[in-house]
């Protein structure tokens, strides 16, 4: 799903700069653009980068529980 139409971000593209690092805003703005322009995707890129983080966190937890 697109997240910033400006400039073709996607959710999946949220998914990479996380997995390279991403954990701000800020992060996703200097790596992707998201909110540069318009920025009527900023609640929904925030959204889905708090998603993210969530899903990788829990993933990590349940790595090291195994």
């Amino acid at each position: 799903m697109y997240i910033c139409v400006c400039k073709g971000v996607t959710e999946r593209d949220i998914h990479e700069a996380v997995r390279q690092g991403a954990v701000r805003m800020r992060d996703l703005r200097n790596s992707l653009g998201v909110t540069g322009q318009c920025g009527v995707c900023a609640c929904h890129a925030k959204a889905t980068l708090d998603k993210v983080l969530n899903l990788e966190a829990s993933q990590q937890s349940m790595a090291r529980s195994s």
